[in-house]
């Protein structure tokens, strides 16, 4: 699965249209990244920028627009209300999907190397990268902005981590680190007054409240949730006060613990939460896990299709009572998707394309759908199952089983595509120019990898559907017998599936030129078709003998 990261650059410039678009030009000539947001405020003269893609093209991506920012904005003359202290003020990295926190920071650590070496601007590692606990904060850093750092550089205490220690009167000096990503939320009440708004807000947010003792003093109360930052105020837009929210960290507080503990307050000063309103885009985690709670609340199963598992977030929460709430537009994941080329088409269009004299889409591609559709089919009878009384007992086991088809259904559904897309980059390097023998040298070393490429395919289209014997297994023992039928049936696809995944093994293992290599990917491969094909088997004629 991609890795995705999040890079979020803060420039010192929120006017000149002309050096805000350069910067944006910058970043977009890197491959490979989506420029997700560009929001530029005359007041803080400002423009905060939203790079989203795989850590190495963000990490150039962040790096050229760092450098373009130091060519364009001259720091000496710069004035906004905003807190800053370089062109690039702070350049924050923050993990989407499939990364860790630690390999954020090391990407950051790779950026912030490179301005300080190769720009010549002083680096502070700040959150997550800081080189000291002191230089976690952004505040502690960047205090005294611009106009102090000149001085403050020179001492040991704020030696820059990377860069040099004499001060860049133009390009200032950047903060550069990783941080948890940032959730931007507010909730909507149902009321005007903006006191009440303040309130509720006071009591959800992890600084807390000072309440007034018996002497007159104020002592301070912490509040219900940790990670949270909020306010209330009033939006004369929708004509609603709201809670404004900054969920600086939603693994440590759920975006539905903040929306139950914020109905919970309300109702303690008779207020309702009539819905929320998301502000920037949200990891698809965060939503999903928020669908997951309500579904677990009412006792349904969570063994459904993922965007299903969203759209109850989304109800729940009232996400949608300001204007519609497009996953496409709003879920991180969603919006730098690409369209699959065949998971895209109907049902008619896939058959006919598959029936062309086109070599591709082919066996392969077939073998990956064959998989996908017993794994949707064993969600289905987990779903028909979960809810009924007569098999209550088996319920967890059966929705955990579910929900683990359901996830290698994903994983298989996007299988169809590569396989064939690997394909076709494997014929399109044996077309490479072969006249000299530079040519031939890169051509030779494309069509290996090329050919690694599309062995490796199907190997792991193997490993994936192994995954799916237990939750088979499972099923088709506890599941609904009103449709266990349909569990030997996939049974049946998982079998196909497996031969068809072992036969695009066998068929490519000949054009690896490394033996020993070929030798150990066919080992592996029978071992895996074994297992598959004993477990699908077993399985089948226990359905076949049941009915």
């Amino acid at each position: 699965m991609k890795k995705i990261i999040e890079c979020v650059p803060n420039f010192s410039e929120g006017r000149d249209l002309k050096k805000i678009e350069e910067i944006r030009k910058a970043i977009l000539s890197v491959r490979g990244v989506t420029l997700l947001d560009v929001d530029p405020g005359n007041a803080t003269n400002r423009t905060v920028v939203t790079i989203v893609g795989e850590p190495d093209a963000v990490g150039e991506a962040a790096f050229r627009s760092i450098k373009k920012a130091a060519e364009v904005i001259d720091m000496s003359g710069h004035k906004g209300e905003h807190p800053r202290m370089g062109a690039t003020d702070v350049c924050p990295f923050v993990p989407v999907a499939n990364m860790s926190m630690e390999e954020a920071v090391e990407l950051s650590k790779k950026v912030a190397k490179r301005v300080g070496e190769e720009l010549n601007i002083p680096v502070f590692l700040y959150e997550y990268s800081a080189s000291n606990e002191k230089r976690k904060s952004l505040a502690y850093i960047r205090e005294g902005e611009y106009e102090k750092m000149a001085e403050k550089i020179i001492t040991d205490e704020f030696k820059p981590d990377f860069g040099p220690q004499d001060f860049n009167v133009t390009a200032g000096c950047t903060a550069i680190g990783a941080r948890e990503f940032l959730i931007a939320y507010n909730l909507n009440l149902n009321t005007t007054d903006v006191k009440l708004a303040n309130k509720i807000a006071k009591r959800i947010r992890e600084k807390g409240w000072k309440e007034k003792q018996a002497d007159g003093s104020r002592k301070q109360v912490p509040g219900l949730l940790k990670s949270v930052r909020a306010v209330g105020w009033f939006i004369e837009e929708y004509g609603v006060a709201q809670i404004s929210v900054n969920l600086i960290n939603y693994k440590v507080t759920p975006l539905w613990k903040l929306f139950e503990a914020a109905e919970e307050v309300g109702r303690q000063f008779g207020i309702r939460i009539t819905g929320s309103e998301l502000v920037g885009l949200i990891p698809l985690q965060a939503l999903r896990e928020t669908g997951e709670h309500f579904l677990q609340k009412t006792a349904n199963s969570t063994a459904i299709p993922e965007r299903d598992i969203l759209k109850i977030g989304v109800l729940s929460m009232g996400l949608s009572e300001l204007y519609p709430f497009k996953l496409e537009e709003k879920v991180i994941e969603y919006k730098i998707a690409e369209e699959g080329i065949l998971t895209s088409m109907r049902v008619d269009a896939f058959c006919d394309e598959l029936s062309s004299n086109s070599p591709a889409p082919g066996g392969g591609s077939v073998a990956a759908l064959s998989g996908a559709l017993a794994a949707s089919l064993l969600s289905m009878v987990a779903n028909l199952t979960h809810g009924k009384k007569k098999y209550k007992d088996a319920w967890e086991e059966i929705e955990k089983a579910g929900r683990k088809a359901q996830d290698i259904k994903s994983r298989l559904v996007s299988i169809v595509d590569s396989d064939t897309v690997l394909f076709n980059e494997f014929m399109a390097v044996r077309g490479m120019p072969k006249s000299t023998e530079e040519q031939k040298e890169l051509r030779k070393k494309a069509v290996e990898q090329a050919s690694l490429n599309i062995t490796l395919s199907p190997l792991e289209l193997l490993r994936v559907m192994k995954k799916l014997i237990s939750p088979l297994r499972i099923i088709a023992e506890k599941g609904n017998v009103n449709s266990i039928s349909d569990a030997g049936v996939a049974a049946s696809m998982l079998r196909a599936g497996a031969e068809g995944a072992l036969l695009n093994v066998l068929i490519n293992l000949p054009s690896l030129s490394d033996s020993a290599r070929a030798d150990e990917i066919k080992l592996e491969a029978d071992a895996l078709y074994d297992e598959l094909l004993k477990g699908s088997q077993e399985i089948f004629e226990q359905v076949k003998n049941d009915l």
